[in-house]
């Protein structure tokens, strides 16, 4: 198994480590049981403390940091920098909000008086070690807004990276171990996905949460399954992009772009399909493909790049194939389309027309800067459109019309609904989908809540 830093920009392999054996293993899981028997106990000010400094470390590392990213996954520097900020602004949010969160509750009295009690409150209490399998595409934010409402909630973490990220794996277990969490409070495990159904099957581990593909998601979810342990998933999507004859066209054009191509087109919640009415849709197609095409693509560590390379050479190919199969299908090429020579794993800003329900790319989720382009007649077949995928993580919706928004807000098969905006994560709200985008919800009051034991206390009279 290779765990290894190798820049996407060139191919070159930066540094290789050796996967952790069984006793190492071991010894980590023990630490986080025996962590997680103290550190539940603590409060939340304790904690919050704990988050804050962790948070403060951040910044103070953003530069340095955004730079490993961008090393290891090959997404232009400045959405690094932009990736850490994000992920010391969730710390704070959480740092201030979790007690709040899960502050006991009390039913009502006339419920209470109801169940013969002389008094009764919900109470959330943690479970005790996670595991988090992440991904690579936000090496950072993935697993932070996993960490931290789960740490701030009393839980540990057990860390299991994407191989490609080692270095910004091993970061996250030094940042939280700086910042003064108790030593087992979070660890990174650097091992393969081979090892992680022993691990999930071990009666210490008390819960998992998934970022990824569809079979990592069911490999974990079947164990998890069988070992009746709670899971969050949070797997593929091909979100859709709906512009109506109402809409801001110049407006839904410029930030089409940017829904497409944010972190190299590599985003679960990047807009993939865009479905226009017919009224406007030569108007936003001309402005979408001039945007695309004016894209600067090249060395993800300079400033003004906007479209760095693809995270790995499997990733180019598997992109590749879903453009092919659509070409041969008889889907015409708005802009690019053909792999540039020269080394690194590049692709260009890609937009595809006339696309039917046999190829591929309209039922797989397109991993990389390419947008597939579809006529709507009205309404009612832009919905159709829509939720034509097994996918159904978030959507947009441009237009004025408020009754167009009640419609989509009520049929849209999705666990978001962005009116007028990009698709964006922020701590505040619940994030997640449905279908085969997964289940469960991270962030908000819902994500802190998904790993905690929502314990019921009654008082006999």
């Amino acid at each position: 198994m290779s765990i290894a830093t190798v820049n996407p920009a060139t191919g070159e392999t930066i540094k290789t480590y050796e996967a952790m054996g069984e006793e190492e293993t071991e010894r980590r899981l023990q630490l986080a049981e025996a962590t997680f028997r103290t550190y539940r106990t603590t409060s939340f000010a304790e904690r919050a403390a704990l988050m804050n400094r962790a948070a403060d470390l951040l910044d103070e590392d953003q530069q340095e940091i955004g730079r490993v990213m961008t090393t290891e996954m090959g997404k232009p520097v400045k959405q690094a920098r932009a990736e850490a900020a994000k992920c010391a602004k969730a710390m704070r949010w959480y740092a201030g909000h979790a007690e709040e969160l899960l502050a006991d509750e009390e039913p009502a009295a006339a419920d209470v008086e109801d169940s013969g009690a002389s008094r009764a409150l919900v109470r959330y209490r943690p479970l005790g070690p996670v595991l988090a399998v992440m991904p690579w595409n936000f090496p950072l934010w993935q697993v932070v807004r996993f960490a931290a409402p789960a740490l701030m909630a009393g839980n540990v973490g057990l860390l299991k990276h994407a191989s490609n990220v080692p270095q910004t794996a091993l970061y996250l277990e030094d940042l939280f171990h700086r910042a003064g969490f108790p030593q087992g409070c979070f660890q990174t495990l650097l091992i393969g996905s081979g090892a992680v159904d022993d691990i999930l099957r071990d009666e210490r581990v008390k819960a998992a949460t998934l970022t990824g593909s569809e079979p990592a998601g069911r490999a974990v979810a079947s164990t998890a399954g069988e070992m009746i342990k709670k899971t969050v998933l949070e797997l593929g999507g091909s979100d859709p992009f709906v512009v109506m004859p109402s809409a801001d066209i110049d407006r839904a054009a410029e930030v089409a772009v940017t829904a497409r191509v944010q972190n190299n087109g590599q985003s679960c919640i990047a807009a993939k399909r865009f479905i226009v009415h017919t009224d406007v849709h030569d108007a936003f197609a001309e402005r979408f493909v001039a945007g695309m095409r004016a894209l600067r693509t090249g060395d993800p560590m300079r400033e003004d790049t906007e479209v760095g390379p693809l995270a790995s050479e499997r990733g180019r190919a598997d992109l590749e194939e879903l453009v092919d199969d659509a070409r041969r299908g008889g889907a015409a090429v708005l802009c690019g389309g053909e792999r540039p020579d020269g080394p690194g794993w590049y692709y260009p800003p890609t937009v595809l027309a006339g696309i039917t329900r046999e190829m591929r790319i309209h039922r797989e989720e397109a991993f990389g800067p390419v947008a597939t382009l579809y006529r709507a007649a009205d309404l009612d077949e832009a919905v159709l459109i829509a939720n034509d995928s097994p996918f159904g993580l978030s959507s947009n919706v441009w237009t004025r019309d408020e009754a167009d928004v009640d419609r989509f807000v009520r049929d849209l098969e999705a666990g978001g609904v962005y009116v007028n905006g990009m698709t964006a994560s922020h701590p505040a709200f619940p994030f997640g989908g449905v279908k085969r985008s997964g289940y469960g919800r991270e962030l908000s009051g819902h994500g802190i809540r998904e790993f905690c034991n929502i314990t019921t206390v009654w008082h006999g009279a």
